[in-house]
C-alpha cells in the first residue's frame, strides 16, 4: 500500500520524548503500573501483583483473552466476546476495518479535520473520500444536513469521530442516531472512532451511546489509551458483527498477530475498576479546564479557543502572523513546550491543545507558551491583519489535511 506520510505522528515523534511540557497530548496523563495496582484493595493488590509476576510471557490468545473480550463486550448492548477483537490500539482496529470493508473505487464520507488515518487509509486503498467538514465559523459543530447531501447510493462507509480529535466537538445521542439511520437507508456501514468514550467533561453534556448499541450497521472502535492513561499497553478494540470481526482477525494475522499477554492482563485490571480510573480522569480534566479558561482570559488579545464539549482536545487559535508549524517547532525547541501544529489537520493559525496532562505540567506549559508569544511580538512578529479570534476563523489549508 502506498500511503501519504502521517504528518502529525512524524511531528509528534520528533519532540514528544524531548520536551518537558507536552500539552498537545491527546490522552490523559499516563499512569504507572504501581498507580494502576494501587486502585485495588490491599489484599487484592498483593494477589494481582503475584499473578502478574508469575505470568508466562508467551503468546496470548490471538483475538485477545476471553476475559478481556467479555469485559469489553459487557460495555455494549447485545454484544458477546465473539463481537470483540482486541487490537494494538484503536489505530490497528481502524486500519483493519478500513482494509476489510473497502475496495478501490468505493465512496467514503469521512469527518474532516480528523486524525489523519481516518481518511488517508481509504485514499490509499483507492477510494473516493468526500470530507464532511467541521467548520470553525460554526464552532466546529456537526452539520447533519450537509452530511445528508454528501452521502449517495454509492457510499459504502461513513466515518465519524466523537468526541472529536482535534476540536473537542461532539455528536449528541440523537444526532448519532440520525447518522446511523442514514447509513442504514443508504446501505452503508458507520464506523465510529470512540477513542474518547468515558471522557465526559465535568458538568458537561452526556456522551452518546456507542454506535455498536444501535445495530450491526454500526462499528465501534475503542481504546484504553485516551480515557484511562494507559497508552503504553497498546490495547484497543473493535465491537462489530462476528463475521466482520472474524475477517479482521484473519487479516490481523499478517500484522501484529496478538496483543501482549502482560498488556492484556493489565487491561483486565483496568476495566474491572474503570470507575476509579474515570474519577482520576475527571479530576485532572476539571483542574486543567479551570487553568486554561483563566489563561485564555488573560491573553485574549493573542489567543482564543472553543473549549472541548467532550474528550480532551481543542484548537488554540492565535493572532500572530506566523505559520503553525514554525510556531510549534519554536515552542518545542526553545521553550520545551509541545503544542501540535494545526497545519497537520488542515487548519492554519491554530495549535492542538490537550487538557489531559498532569496539572502542574499543564499550567507551566501554558505560561511558557505565553512567554513565547510575548517574545515573538517583542521580536517583531505582529498580529495578522485578518485575525479575528472572536469569530474562530483559522485559515483552511488547501487540500486534504496532512
Amino acid at each position: 500500500m502506498k500511503i501519504e506520510t502521517f504528518a502529525l505522528e512524524r511531528w509528534m515523534t520528533t519532540y514528544e520524548t524531548k520536551v518537558a511540557y507536552d500539552i498537545a497530548e491527546s490522552g490523559i496523563c499516563p499512569m504507572t503500573t504501581a498507580e494502576l495496582l494501587e486502585i485495588l484493595p490491599p489484599q487484592e493488590r498483593e494477589t494481582a501483583l503475584a499473578d502478574l509476576l508469575a505470568l508466562p510471557l508467551g503468546y496470548s490468545e490471538a483475538p485477545g483473552s476471553f476475559e478481556l473480550r467479555s469485559l469489553l463486550a459487557s460495555t455494549y448492548q447485545d454484544t458477546g466476546p465473539e463481537n470483540i477483537l482486541v487490537t494494538t490500539g484503536a489505530i490497528e482496529a481502524n486500519f483493519l476495518l478500513l482494509n476489510v470493508l473497502l475496495e478501490p473505487g468505493d465512496h467514503v464520507v469521512a469527518v474532516e479535520p480528523a486524525y489523519q488515518q481516518l481518511g488517508a487509509v481509504a485514499r490509499a486503498i483507492g477510494c473516493e473520500v468526500t470530507p464532511w467538514r467541521l467548520r470553525p465559523e460554526t464552532g466546529f459543530r456537526y452539520d447533519l444536513e450537509e452530511l445528508e447531501g454528501l452521502v449517495t447510493p454509492r457510499t459504502r462507509l461513513i466515518v465519524v469521530n466523537t468526541p472529536h480529535n482535534p476540536t473537542g466537538a461532539m455528536l449528541s445521542d440523537a444526532e448519532l442516531g440520525r447518522i446511523y439511520d442514514l447509513a442504514v437507508a443508504t446501505g452503508a456501514r458507520l464506523l465510529c472512532d470512540e477513542a474518547y468514550r468515558w471522557l465526559e467533561i465535568p458538568g458537561g453534556e452526556a456522551l452518546a451511546a456507542p454506535i455498536r448499541d444501535r445495530g450491526d450497521a454500526g462499528i465501534s472502535v475503542g481504546t484504553l489509551s485516551k480515557p484511562f492513561g494507559l497508552p503504553g499497553l497498546r490495547i484497543g478494540w473493535m465491537a462489530a458483527p462476528a463475521d466482520l470481526v472474524a475477517v479482521c482477525w484473519a487479516m490481523r494475522d499478517y500484522v501484529s498477530l496478538s496483543p501482549g499477554k502482560l498488556n492484556d492482563a493489565l487491561a483486565v485490571l483496568a476495566l474491572r475498576h474503570r470507575d476509579r480510573l474515570v474519577d482520576r480522569t475527571q479530576g485532572i480534566v476539571a483542574q486543567n479546564l479551570a487553568t486554561a479558561e483563566a489563561w485564555f482570559a488573560r491573553h485574549a488579545d493573542v489567543v482564543a479557543w472553543t473549549p472541548p464539549r467532550g474528550g480532551l482536545l481543542a484548537l488554540l487559535r492565535y493572532a500572530l502572523d506566523i505559520p503553525s508549524l514554525e510556531l510549534a517547532n519554536r515552542l518545542a525547541e526553545e521553550y520545551s513546550v509541545m503544542l501540535a501544529p494545526g497545519s497537520a489537520f488542515g487548519l492554519e493559525h491554530t495549535l492542538r491543545i490537550g487538557v489531559g496532562q498532569a496539572p502542574a505540567i499543564f499550567a507551566t506549559g501554558l505560561e511558557r507558551t505565553a512567554a513565547c508569544l510575548a517574545d515573538l511580538q517583542a521580536g517583531g512578529i505582529g498580529l495578522r491583519p485578518d485575525a479575528d479570534l472572536a469569530l474562530a476563523s483559522p485559515m483552511l489549508v488547501g487540500g486534504s489535511p496532512s
